[in-house]
């Protein structure tokens, strides 16, 4: 198993309606389409929002990325996640405890 460590940092003012979007739509369809989201977590500034999602694979990450934003739940919410994330950083990460 992998993981993506994603650290979104928010546009001034829209991390309330960031928080909603996510965990009303983005994290379910996630979820539903097999993407476990670990956990999330909001810095102490309330500037970034950083979370984890896992795949079964590397290999597995462009597949289940397509599947879910080619999802009809992820393009009924157009450019509504875009529109609140100034920079976006993502670090594909193994877990080493067993």
């Amino acid at each position: 198993m992998v993981s993506q460590l994603r650290i979104y940092t928010i546009n001034r003012g829209m991390m309330d309606s960031w928080l909603k979007l996510f965990h009303e739509h983005l994290k379910p369809n996630h979820e539903k389409l097999g993407i476990p989201i670990e956990a999330s977590w909001v810095n102490e500034g309330r500037t970034e929002f950083i979370w984890v999602r896992s795949f079964d694979s590397a290999e597995a990450i462009p597949v289940k990325e397509a599947e879910y934003y080619s999802s009809p739940a992820r393009v009924a919410l157009g450019d509504q996640p875009a529109i609140h994330i100034a920079k976006t950083e993502v670090r594909v990460v193994e877990r080493t405890d067993p």
